[in-house]
């Protein structure tokens, strides 16, 4: 008996510590999907795209979520900010790459700014210590669509070119999770700049 529950314990403890949020200074996982970049698909690897700077990661529930679609926007209307200082950016979702093509080329959210990656399995998301909430499967999307699947909470991780976290961002609005992450980006940029 005192094996089965110390055996139940040690699986419990792998589970909770797996989706530990990552913190500054932990290193990132890769990520090496399927995404959208200006309506059109293709292949992402944060590793490749490390080698040119710091990457803004965001996690986001759903594509043409009404904060979604807001936090999107913003990316797209300060992306020369965080281009100016070094970075590039990701969105991850648990989205199809149909509709992150539609999203991803949309004027009104990235409007063709940067890519969106789909992670439909949520294995990302819990790499980087984020739940998926399948409780959300069934909402409608600010055009009216049914969403097919569950959802991720909004949380930015900004990925220096070692691969380390340089800041996190979660629990806020969409547009101060993005003012939040140009923040960071800059300071990191100040910081290696002589």
């Amino acid at each position: 008996m005192k094996r089965f529950i110390g055996a139940s314990l040690l699986c419990l403890t792998a589970a909770f510590s797996a989706l530990a949020d990552l913190e500054q200074h932990d290193y990132a996982p890769d990520i090496d999907a399927q995404a959208s970049y200006a309506g059109k698909p293709l292949h992402y690897s944060l590793r490749q795209a490390r080698a040119k700077g710091p990457v803004v990661v965001y996690f986001y529930p759903t594509a043409f979520g009404r904060g979604c679609s807001v936090q999107a926007r913003d990316f797209a209307e300060h992306y020369a900010e965080f281009t100016a200082a070094g970075a590039s950016i990701v969105g991850v979702s648990l989205d199809g790459i149909e509709r992150l093509n539609q999203f991803s080329a949309d004027p009104n959210t990235c409007a063709g700014k940067f890519p969106v990656a789909s992670d439909p399995d949520g294995k990302i998301a819990n790499a980087y210590g984020l739940a998926v909430d399948q409780s959300t499967v069934g909402r409608l999307d600010s055009r009216g669509t049914v969403v097919d699947h569950g959802s991720i909470a909004r949380t930015t991780f900004v990925v220096g070119a070692d691969g380390k976290v340089l800041g996190k961002v979660g629990d806020l609005k969409p547009a101060e999770n993005v003012a939040k992450a140009l923040d960071i980006v800059k300071a990191a940029a100040a910081n290696t700049r002589f």
